[in-house]
């Protein structure tokens, strides 16, 4: 096979975009000696790819409506039978319409992306198959992920199942909507400034966002390689660990995942707390909206650790709302190198690329105003900090990441564990239809204040729901040491075995 080689023309306006000026008679130079480098992208075209086989056997599946899909939670239904036996037989899993799921439409919340299949299984969903689960579909996710609240996915919003109308949060939001609802057992949900956890604490359910590369990321579709987390969502402690156990380790085609480990999260459950260390993080409870209701019932679950036999204090952790500042740059002008320019794949890195991804987002560009104002509003920033200043407050708030982990890690050597409201506010009102930018916006952000920090740093963070507001749930956020989440779900077993949350 051959691919389309340049002519001198299409030469000289490549070097403009260069910022080269060719004269006509370097350009022909230039264009013959390109020839032979050429021949080797002929040579990779005649070749197949190398990715992985499908292993189990699947239908395309459909897309259901009305009374099948009540909150617009799932995406996609499609049942794949996991192995016969293995950690999760019986288990039911829902994934975020951002990891691939071989033969299954993939739009990750976005009808630019609509129509694209991809060809192979991610990592994970190789894992949970082989551990036995029955996964049923792909659940609906926000605008490429970009939005703490429910409202951006196309074509609508996903509902709070505690109260229609009200946002499930976001990204994951048809992951926590669907797990909370009872439609499935478990889910998987992708988590870059709070994504795992904020449905999870809308909706009143289990949401663990592990030690960044704990959770291969190889076939979910990148937002910011440094902010890219994923792990389980569920009704249960026990099945969150569970399922961590089947996802965790090294891949070998995921190139953030810089050290080995796993972990048998299961036999951390039954230990109780006494003597554990819980930090009270001051700043999580200084968030200028934090509901103060909110809070309380936060202060009460962190008593009733203390009544089990936790040794609770409060600690000052300045590098927690310096990490929230840090995840701007690094979050928007990550995703608009990676996610947009590079076309949701990005370069310099070693591993698994999904090329028809690439193709199929690539064309992004052609209707690009039809992206999400969330979306849009992280682009502008970051192609502003990336044209004017060259990406040196990218580089700077990577650098200044190791202060703000460094002051996390100070802190967890006093304690075993830290705690803080996993998001300020319970659920809200869904935004109407054609509601302007500045609400839609607002409500995609205004929950990100205490969540964004652990994705730069790293650290392992999960929600726990700790009780009612107005008939919403609260979520208390438990963040551990690197690799640590073996104490989070020591002190989350607790917590859940003391007493129905719905009552605390």
């Amino acid at each position: 096979m051959s691919i389309e080689r340049p002519d001198a023309s299409q030469l000289l306006q490549l070097a403009r975009e260069l910022h080269l000026q060719l004269s006509e008679s370097e350009a022909a130079e230039y264009l013959a000696l390109m020839q032979p480098n050429l021949d080797a992208y002929d040579l990779i075209d005649g070749l197949s790819d190398e990715i992985p086989s499908i292993e189990y056997p699947r239908e395309k599946g459909y897309r259901p409506e009305g009374k099948e899909n009540p909150l617009n939670a799932w995406y996609y239904k499609s049942e794949v039978q996991g192995a016969p036996e293995g950690k999760l037989t019986g288990k039911t899993v829902v994934l975020k319409d951002n990891i691939s799921l071989a033969g299954v439409p993939m739009m990750n919340g976005a009808t630019s992306l609509e129509g694209h299949i991809p060809a192979f299984d991610a990592t994970v969903v190789t894992r949970l198959l082989d551990a036995g689960a029955t996964i049923l579909g792909k659940a609906t996710c926000e605008h490429f992920c970009l939005s703490g609240g429910s409202h951006t996915s196309d074509p609508a919003p996903v509902h709070n199942p505690w109260r229609r109308g009200y946002s499930a949060g976001g990204s994951s939001s048809g992951s926590a909507a669907l797990v909370a609802a009872g439609e499935v057992d478990m889910a998987i949900g992708c988590d870059q400034g709070g994504s795992i956890r904020i449905p999870a604490a809308f909706c009143g359910v289990y949401g663990m966002k592990p030690t960044h590369g704990l959770v291969p990321y190889t076939g979910i579709m990148p937002i910011e390689a440094t902010l890219d987390h994923a792990g389980p969502i569920t009704a249960t402690v026990k099945d969150n660990a569970l399922m961590l156990e089947v996802m965790a380790g090294p891949d070998g085609l995921d190139p953030r995942q810089y050290t080995s480990r796993g972990g048998i999260y299961t036999a951390a459950l039954d230990k109780g707390v006494r003597g554990l260390k819980i930090g009270v993080v001051t700043q999580g409870f200084k968030l200028p909206n934090l509901q103060p209701q909110l809070a309380e019932k936060v202060r009460n679950a962190v008593v009733r650790l203390e009544s089990l036999g936790a040794v609770v204090g409060e600690v000052s952790v300045p590098g927690h709302q310096l990490a929230a500042s840090l995840w701007s740059p690094i979050g928007c002008e990550g995703l608009t190198m990676q996610m947009m320019h590079g076309n949701g794949m990005g370069f310099n890195w070693e591993g698994l690329y999904d090329i028809s991804l690439l193709d199929k987002h690539s064309a992004w560009r052609d209707s690009a105003d039809t992206l999400s104002p969330s979306l849009k509003i992280c682009m502008l920033i970051g192609q502003y900090g990336l044209k004017r200043y060259k990406g040196r407050y990218y580089a700077k708030a990577q650098n200044l990441a190791r202060r703000a982990r460094a002051d996390y890690d100070r802190a967890l050597g006093d304690f075993d564990l830290l705690v803080m409201p996993t998001v300020p506010v319970t659920a809200q009102p869904l935004p109407q239809p054609g509601c302007s930018i500045t609400e839609s916006i607002s409500r995609a952000f205004e929950m990100i204040g205490n969540t964004s920090a652990q994705d730069v740093t790293g650290h392992p963070a999960m929600s726990v729901p700790c009780g009612l507001v107005d008939g919403l749930p609260v979520g208390m956020m438990l963040i551990g040491r690197h690799y640590a989440e073996s104490t989070i779900y020591q002190a989350a077993a607790a917590l859940e075995a003391s007493g129905n949350w719905r009552e605390m």
